[in-house]
């Protein structure tokens, strides 16, 4: 079951959508991961967001293909990612696991961030009107 918040990918080649979904899935984890280590979140429920993440990646790598803009420096992402959550699971939860993880866990996501935009370019030469990752304003 797909969380409330997340945007269903409305047509083939839809990358801001993709992306979004993508984004707010590893967000989703984050705070996921937070609950878990204050046993507010099973392993099961990290799981689950694990496998959305999973979803929403190879969403976002058809959508890019099908616009001929390959992804192939990322393509580790769910394999890094998959390492280090079975690392910090295999431990008790708490919130010292968590501090101890979780600058792994940002480092995953900060490689598949910057390969996303480094994608802008190659998007606005396709004729992509609408950034592949929205500026946020916080």
């Amino acid at each position: 079951m797909r969380p409330a918040h997340v945007y269903t990918q409305r047509t083939l080649g839809d990358v801001p959508s993709a992306v979004r979904n993508l984004l707010l899935s590893t967000k989703e984890l984050q705070e996921t991961l937070r609950r878990w280590s204050i046993a507010q979140a099973t392993e099961t429920q990290v799981s689950d967001v694990y496998v959305q993440i999973g979803t929403d990646f190879n969403a976002t790598i058809h959508a890019f293909a099908h616009h001929r803009i390959e992804l192939n420096d990322i393509h580790s992402f769910p394999k890094e990612l998959r390492t280090v959550l079975e690392q910090c699971l295999a431990e008790d939860p708490s919130p010292d696991v968590l501090s101890q993880f979780m600058p792994e866990v940002r480092r995953v996501l900060s490689k598949l961030l910057r390969g996303l935009q480094a994608r802008q370019e190659a998007w606005r030469a396709v004729g992509g009107q609408v950034p592949i990752i929205p500026y946020d304003h916080r």
